[in-house]
Order: structure tokens, then sequence, then C-alpha cells
């Protein structure tokens, strides 16, 4: 296999939407004083038109608790909800899906308004809590909705997906491959750490890692809909959570109540097209980037951005050879930095983060470097609490089919000539060449006919999920509504726009859908 082959690498850049800004960015805000609500659910399971195999997954009763989660300044409850392992064959095992909602609810809730951060791989329960502790969901939405973060199969407080414990994953996301970059002995390195990785999550996950794909965990959406009492659902989803709403929409169209989607991922392209996509708009968006940092006194660049570039891919090269040293002993090579890199460009207001880090690296200290790239990886003082990177991974290798392991010339030159700096560092081992079941997703447009108007908000500097994909997936489904954000990060609502912040708002809570091609 060549580098290039991985391209599958380039998908992790499909992440959680605000945990960036509001983990390094946020402040926290006062919360609307709501009325509290009772803790058993007394809503009748919404169960018209469901099939009598089905019946009783859909008729259960929740039963709300307190939560066993990080102590925040809003109470939150949780329940557990028992869903088919495999909506096609119902009576063939059972998963467990958990959700929470804040304990002090509205005093007439309009219905519930699920949200999803993404990944795949990423916690609703955990997006439920940093957007309450740091004014992620608006004010105005927690006085309408019961609003409902929930862990998709495979994913953290629900039936996980379970790979490698924490030492083992230090050295798969942080040992540096022997041999120079692209040379037969770093690529059978590579192929080693892949196919180790797959084989413990094919001996570790049991039967929930065959069924944790995209069209099952939609179906559990329904299902989660049905059982908190709503004829239809309101959603709101990030990045990869946009996909997962997209596919809702084309599965229950006709339950399709107020869809927000978020940072949209194009359904109808490839991964390998998905993956030199994203390369090529990080590049762009490290250029903008580099240009803002050049303006400043702090800055460790001098001249032009093609300048500052060329340094960049210097210093990625001297990481790469001669790796630095954090204080843990971990070494940060060339992958690990541009994971910093990553992980600081998915908001505007973390650049002040990736100055420090690069300028720490060019005098030879990977403290803030290190700092971003754990933030990345879901690392916290050497554990890994949840299972996020596990869960993308299922999900890739299952949602995308299996593409040629050889990529053309072509496809080479286009990324060395769009990517040149980044391009290199941005693909690694293809853990899905060797995952344990055949992928059975499907890539092609959504359509959703039949469905209710789905508003589709897109970033005009969006690195991980490019404008382009936004403006096509409003373009394919047949009542989508764009709504455009001119503007650098990942995701618009709650990002520093209030023109995006109210016209989400408007149409989630009043239905009021924004002129198509509306722009902020």
């Amino acid at each position: 296999m060549t580098s290039l082959t991985r391209a599958r690498r380039a998908l992790s850049l499909v992440a959680a939407a605000s945990a960036t800004v509001l983990l390094l960015a946020g402040c926290a805000n006062p919360l609307p004083d709501l009325v509290p609500g009772a803790g058993e659910e007394t809503t009748a399971p919404a169960t018209d038109g469901v099939p009598a195999d089905l019946l009783p997954f859909y008729e259960q009763t929740l039963a709300w608790e307190a939560c066993d989660g990080p102590q925040t300044s809003v109470e939150v409850e949780c329940a557990t909800v028992t869903a088919p392992q495999d909506w096609a064959d119902p009576g063939a095992g059972e998963i467990e899906l958990r959700i929470a909602r804040p304990a002090n609810r509205p005093a007439d809730p309009a219905g519930s308004l699920l949200i999803n951060p993404g990944g795949p791989g990423s916690s609703g329960i955990d997006l439920l809590y940093s957007s309450l502790e740091y004014d992620g969901i608006g004010e105005d939405l927690l006085a309408t909705y019961d609003v409902v973060g929930f862990d998709p199969r495979g994913v953290s407080r629900s039936t996980p997906v379970s790979c490698l414990d924490d030492a083992e994953m230090d050295a798969y996301l942080y040992d540096i491959p022997a041999g120079e970059r692209g040379s037969e002995e770093w690529e059978a390195a590579l192929d080693e750490k892949a196919e180790a990785f797959a084989d413990a999550c094919a001996e570790n996950s049991g039967e929930v890692l065959e069924f944790v794909t995209t069209e099952q965990a939609a179906r559990d959406m329904d299902l989660l809909r049905a059982v908190l009492g709503d004829a239809q659902l309101n959603y709101l989803g990030y990045s990869y959570g946009t996909f997962l709403g997209a596919t809702y929409a084309e599965l229950f169209p006709e339950n399709v109540g107020r869809l927000v989607l978020d940072g949209a991922i194009d359904p109808s392209v490839s991964g390998s097209e998905v993956g030199r996509t994203q390369v090529i708009a990080f590049e762009e968006s490290f250029r903008t980037y580099l240009a803002s940092c050049l303006e400043g006194a702090s800055c460790p660049f001098r001249g032009s951005a093609d300048q500052a570039m060329d340094d960049v891919a210097a210093l990625l090269a001297s990481v790469d050879r001669a790796p630095l040293v954090a204080a843990d002993g971990r070494e940060l090579g060339g992958d690990a930095l541009m994971t910093a890199v990553v992980a600081a460009l998915y908001s505007e207001q973390n650049w002040p983060y990736l100055t420090e880090a690069l300028a720490g690296a060019l005098q030879g200290d990977a403290t803030m470097a290190m700092f971003l790239a754990d933030f990345y990886n879901g690392r916290e003082e050497g554990t890994y609490p949840t299972n996020s990177t596990e869960a993308f991974t299922a999900y890739n290798c299952m949602d995308y089919p299996t593409e040629s392991e050889d990529t053309s010339a072509e496809d080479e030159r286009i990324l060395s000539e769009q990517a040149p700096v980044t391009w290199q560092y941005m693909l690694g081992a293809d853990v899905c060449a060797f995952w344990p079941y055949e992928p059975t997703g499907e890539r092609g447009e959504i359509h959703a006919a039949g469905a209710a108007p789905i508003l589709v908000v897109g970033t005009t500097g969006d690195p991980a999920t490019p404008y382009e994909w936004a403006v096509s997936l409003a373009d394919q489904l047949d009542s989508g509504t764009l709504l455009t954000y001119e503007g650098e990060g990942h995701t618009a609502y709650k990002a520093g726009s209030d023109c995006v912040d109210s016209a989400v708002e408007a149409y989630l809570i009043d239905g009021e859908v924004p002129a198509d091609g509306a722009t902020c």
C-alpha cells in the first residue's frame, strides 16, 4: 500500500462541532430559570404506525434518574432506552442507549430537541453538559424544549465499542513508526498498527461492532423520538451529526419536525474524496490563520504567508526527523504536531493557542502542541475517558464502501499541489483495511422526499466540513434551505454570530424558515 491509500485517516477530521470552543475558550453564562419537572416520564410513547415486532421497544416507559456525570451548575437527569442490536432482526439481541436532559425542565415544553455533536463517535451527553455550562445551547431553546443529549450506539455511555486500554491508545496515537516517512518499513509499521487496532476492536467489542452504522443509529433516533412522546423529531446536529440527521430524514420523512444540520457533510461523495477535500480545506484554513498571525507581534513567523508556510513545512520535517520530547516522555512527531494544528483550526477563537504551540515547537518545547493534540484525541491526564477514537473508526469503517487500494498519480498530484505542507501528515494507518466486517453503508444523494423544511447551515471558512458540502446537501434535500455564515471555523450556531443564532432559534422555536440562500 502507498500512504495515499490511507485517505480514511483524513476522515477523522470530521469531529465534534463546538467542544473545542467550549473547552478551550468558553466562559460560563447564566441559564434560564426553568420550572422543575417530575423525575418520572408521564408522556405516553408515540407508537402510531410502528410494526408489531417493534412495539416492545417503542412502548418502553422511561425512568429518569440522577446522572453519574461531571459536576455542573445545572442538574442533569438520565435514562436508558433498550434498542435492537440489529433493526433488520430485532429479536437477535439488544443494546442500551443512554440519554440525558436538564432536570429543571420548561413548564410546558414544546417537545424534545435531540442534539448530536458529530464525530462520528462524540457524546451527545457530554455536549449537553458542556452546553449547559458554557452557553452552547441558547436560553430560549432551553426554555422551549426538553433538550436531550444522547450517546449513539457504540459511543461512551451507550453500549460501547471497546478496543484499546489507555497505554495501548497512547501507543496507537503517538508512537512514531520506524523508518523514513513513506518508506516500505514505515508503511509496514503502519499496517501492523492498524491491524492490531482492528483485531482489538473485534476481540473487545462483542457483537455490537457489526451494527455500529449510521443507518442503525438513525433508526435508534426514531425510537428515542417515540419513547420521549414526540410525534415528530426535532433535532440539532453538527458535523457528522448532519449525516445522521439527513439519514433519519431519508428513512422517516413523515416524522421530520424541525431539523438543523450545521456543518454539513455531503452524503454523495466517496470516502477518498472526503479525505482529499478536507486535507485541502485544512491547508487553506492554516494559510488563513498564518496570514492573521503575521499581523500580530506574538507570531513566531515573519514575512509573507507563503514564507510562513515554508517555515511550517520545515518545522514539520524537523520534528519528524527528531521528535520533541514532552514532559511525560511521549514524543511529538510530525503527525502529532499536525493533529495539534487541526485541533486549533476548528475555531478562530483558538488561534492564539496555535500560535503558542508553534512558537513552543520552534523552541523545542512540545507542551502546548501536545496539549492540543491530547484535546483532539480526547486524552485527559493519561487516560481516555471516552471511546471517541474507537467509535469514530467503527462508524467510518462500516459506513464507507471499500475503495481500490490503488491511488492514482492524479490524486497525489492534486494533494501535493493544493495541500503541499499538510497532506503527508494527515494520512495514517488505514484500520478499515483490516476491519472484521465488510462495510454496509452506501454513498449517494439524500432527498428525504416529503419531509418538512430542513435548515442546513454552512460556514464559508469551515476546514472540517467545507462549505461546498453544505451547498450540496441543501440542494439534494427536497425541502432543504441553506443558511450561509461568512466566517472561519467549524460550524456556526453559538460560534459568535448573533445573526446565525437568531435564525436557527427562530426556526426551531417558531418554525420561521430563513429565505433559501440567506447569509450572515
